[in-house]
């Protein structure tokens, strides 16, 4: 690993995504795809996706909705990394190049950081992404402000998910990213109501999901799942990671009882937990109002975002219409360790 800019190649993107520009950087464990959005004088947030998705497929839903552009490009320099070989366009890995295992894959972050010269960041990551960037926290946890987590990992895979995962293998490997393939995807990341039935098409932004899974080269995809099959259980060292954490979870989410038992083992002092009632893994795309009031607390308590006064939304379960008082007060991050349902009424909130 080095600074010294000739060990990467820097490529400008056409069509550029929020003003951005991409830059492909080879690390010792691969070249990686990162978009560049907004003035990098600013604080910078780095977000990982999920399997199979990239920042379009995993973040748009978030950075379209105008209130994001004033909480997020306004107050930061987004750093997107793409999983290897999921970036836009990419061209399929060759299968003799060795698979990254997820500390690899935590270790290019790393690489990242230092080619860009930047020092602690906030992150943001989704559900296989998420434990990518936890992992590097606990790794280097002095390059962490804080971590936005969406539907997270921490567990090594139970014996269903293994298996479960090597189905899907299966699937990539003889027919690619095939039809059964997306159904299983689109049903990690989204809850039924979303997906449609026999009597309720399927939702737009399950549609344009599909429609880039079709862009994915399988190979790369399977590369990424396999990594994600071999995690390991990073749960024990939970309690000594001291950066504050933003926790949402979608109560559909496949993954929902793992992201509970997450929250359990971290310390409570720098953690908060929001769960999204209706919503899958996806929440970034399937309710990503949600997360914007929950966000804004949470960036306030690092001084990153000072509003003129409070804009209660009612589509936010952190608005001072029905907050409690301790989830304002200064102690660690200004968030106290409660789960939040974004969809109750204020009354029932006691």
């Amino acid at each position: 690993m080095g600074d010294s800019s000739s060990d990467f190649v820097s490529v400008d993107v056409e069509k550029i995504y929020f003003g951005g520009k991409e830059h492909v950087i080879r690390t010792c464990h691969g070249p990686v795809s990162v978009i560049v959005c907004g003035d990098q004088e600013k604080p910078a947030l780095i977000t990982y996706p999920d399997l199979a998705l990239n920042y379009m497929s995993c973040f748009q839903g978030l950075f379209f909705c105008p209130e994001a552009v004033s909480l997020l490009l306004h107050n930061f320099c987004i750093y997107h990394i793409s999983p290897p070989g999921h970036e836009l366009g990419a061209a399929s890995i060759c299968p003799d190049n060795p698979t990254p295992s997820t500390e690899d894959l935590a270790d290019q972050i790393i690489e990242i950081l230092n080619y860009f010269r930047l020092g602690a960041v906030m992150c943001m990551g989704v559900t296989a992404g998420a434990y990518i960037l936890t992992l590097f926290a606990m790794k280097y946890s002095q390059r962490v402000l804080g971590l936005i987590l969406i539907s997270p990992l921490c567990n090594a895979p139970s014996w269903t998910e293994w298996l479960y995962n090597k189905v899907m293998s299966n699937l990539l490997y003889y027919y690619g990213v095939c039809g059964v393939m997306k159904e299983c995807l689109l049903q990690r990341y989204f809850s039924k109501e979303v997906r449609g039935s026999i009597d309720v098409p399927e939702s737009d932004i399950v549609r344009a999901c599909r429609k880039l899974l079709d862009e994915r080269q399988s190979v790369n995809v399977q590369r990424f799942l396999e990594a994600i099959n071999r995690r390991s259980d990073i749960s024990v060292g939970l309690r000594r990671l001291k950066c504050r954490t933003l926790i949402f979870i979608g109560e559909n989410s496949p993954f929902h009882s793992e992201s509970l038992h997450m929250t359990s083992k971290m310390d409570r002092r720098y953690c908060a937990l929001v769960e999204v009632q209706a919503c899958g893994s996806l929440v970034t795309e399937e309710q990503p109002h949600a997360m914007l009031i929950p966000m804004e607390y949470f960036f306030m308590g690092f001084g990153l975002y000072r509003p003129t006064r409070f804009n209660g939304s009612p589509r936010s379960p952190l608005s001072p219409s029905c907050i409690s008082p301790e989830l304002l007060s200064p102690e660690s991050m200004g968030l106290k360790l409660k789960p939040i349902k974004t969809r109750i009424q204020h009354e029932d909130s006691d």
